[in-house]
Parts: C-alpha cells; sequence; structure tokens
C-alpha cells in the first residue's frame, strides 16, 4: 500500500487482525526481512510493515534522514490506518527509529522492542566510520553494501543460511545510493535515547546477539540492569530474524501476549 507523504510515496503492508504490531526494518533492508516470521505473527495479530525513508519502496526525503524525520514518515503511516494503541519492534537502525518515534508519542505503545539496537549515540568513532563511508559508497556503492552487510552476519551464519544471506543481500544492494548516504548520516547525528526509553511505561525489551558486532553488549546490560528494560540475549549476530528465528520468535510471541 503507499501513503502520499511530503511529497514523497511511503509504502508499508497491513496483515492480519487482533493486536497491533508494526515492524520497522534496520539500515540497507525493506519491509521483505519480516516475510519469513509474518506468518507466525499474523496468526493472531495485525502486523504493519513499513519501508522507512530512502529503502523498498519509499522514497528518499532529502540528503539528510534524521530518526526524527523517519519517526514522522511512520507517524503518518499509523495515523492513517487509524490505529490508537501498539507494539513496536525496531531491528538495528529501525530501533533508532523507534525510540525517536517514543519520544513524540509515548502514550501510543503497549510495548518497545529494540532488536539488535541500541538507544546509545554513536561514539567518535562510529561517526567517523559513517563519514567515511559515505564519501567512498558514492563512487563504490555495491563493493561498500557488500562489505558492511557481511559483517552483520556471523562467520558460522554466513554458511549455515547461505540462501537467506544472499536474499538480504539482494535486497540491500537495492537501496538508493541517496537513501545509502541519507541514512548514515542521519544514524551519525542521533543522541543518546537512554532516558527516553527508561520513562516510557510500556513493556521494553532488547534483543542482544551474543556475536553481533555493533551493539556493545557489555555496557547495554550493565546500564539496563534493575530497570524496568528486559534483555535476551540469542547466540549468533546483528539478524537474529534469520540467525536466531525461532528463539525470536518465541521472545516476541511472549512479549506481546
Amino acid at each position: 500500500m503507499i501513503l502520499e507523504h511530503k511529497g514523497i510515496e511511503i509504502f508499508y503492508s497491513d496483515h492480519g487482525r487482533g493486536t497491533a504490531i508494526i515492524l520497522l526494518h534496520g539500515f540497507l533492508e525493506n519491509s521483505t526481512m519480516w516475510n519469513t516470521v509474518l506468518p507466525v505473527l499474523t496468526k493472531k495479530n495485525r502486523v504493519i510493515c513499513i519501508d522507512l525513508l530512502g529503502h523498498g519502496k519509499t522514497n528518499c526525503l532529502g540528503y539528510i534522514h534524521s530518526m526524527k524525520l523517519m519517526a514522522e514518515a511512520v507517524e503518518a503511516v499509523l495515523k492513517h490506518v487509524k490505529l490508537r494503541k501498539y507494539y513496536m519492534i525496531g531491528h538495528s537502525m529501525g530501533g533508532y527509529v523507534a525510540l525517536s518515534f517514543a519520544e513524540r508519542n509515548p502514550n501510543k505503545l503497549k510495548g518497545l522492542c529494540l532488536m539488535n539496537s541500541t538507544y546509545k549515540a554513536d561514539d567518535n568513532a562510529r561517526k567517523a566510520l559513517r563519514s567515511r563511508a559515505n564519501k567512498m559508497v558514492q563512487t563504490n556503492f555495491e563493493n561498500m553494501v557488500k562489505m558492511s552487510f557481511s559483517n552483520l552476519f556471523s562467520e558460522s551464519s554466513k554458511t549455515l543460511y547461505k540462501l537467506k544471506f544472499k536474499a538480504a543481500l539482494n535486497e540491500a544492494l537495492k537501496t538508493p545510493v541517496q537513501g545509502y548516504i541519507a541514512c548514515q548520516e542521519g544514524m551519525r547525528i542521533r543522541s543518546n535515547k537512554f532516558k527516553i526509553l527508561l520513562s516510557l511505561r510500556c513493556k521494553k525489551l532488547i534483543i542482544i546477539g551474543e556475536k553481533d558486532p555493533v551493539i556493545d553488549k557489555e555496557n547495554l546490560l550493565i546500564e539496563t540492569k534493575g530497570t524496568t528494560i528486559k534483555t535476551v540475549i540469542f547466540s549468533e549476530g546483528h539478524m537474529s530474524h534469520i540467525e536466531n528465528e525461532a528463539e525470536f520468535l518465541h521472545s516476541i510471541m511472549h512479549f506481546i501476549e
């Protein structure tokens, strides 16, 4: 389905009936990343998947896709489908967008799950890495995407889930250069949202991959200990919906009960 928003088209899908779950994909992904888990989630729930700015079938909106700008696009979709309260699950960058959404709409969430994601801002090294990538991608897009995407999987997973890895990479390569650059810049300038997450009165869950190269697992566990933020650790890397699919589904079904 297509929604007009600020002069561009936003793509979303709407499946099933029941408790509403909003799924937000990560960087270099799109709503197709949820295809394998949708049959289970839609048995008793209404599931809405949204292509974020510059990804999938959603257009770019300028040259910096801030987390706020992407959250506004999500708001437009949810207002259009007339949903009042829902669970929201954000993978990686989708988690950053979900936090920005939560900051603006704290009372609309029944639960917020950061899946292989974090409330932390980029440190200086990560910011420099994003800036460097944005320069390199302008002349070497395919190799940059292949390299950065490959790093998200553990070595064993790249072999074990070879076909799913290849399919996910093919989707990543469809991302326009403008979308790549605009989202990298948006992630680079995002702020720490720990206080926002802590203040939410809904259920809160962070899914962590033991071998995830992107997330600072140790610090997350230390900072969230003794708070209302629950954590669960899976055995593999950054792509829990592929590498730990059964555990992911079990955790999510329990989370929305």
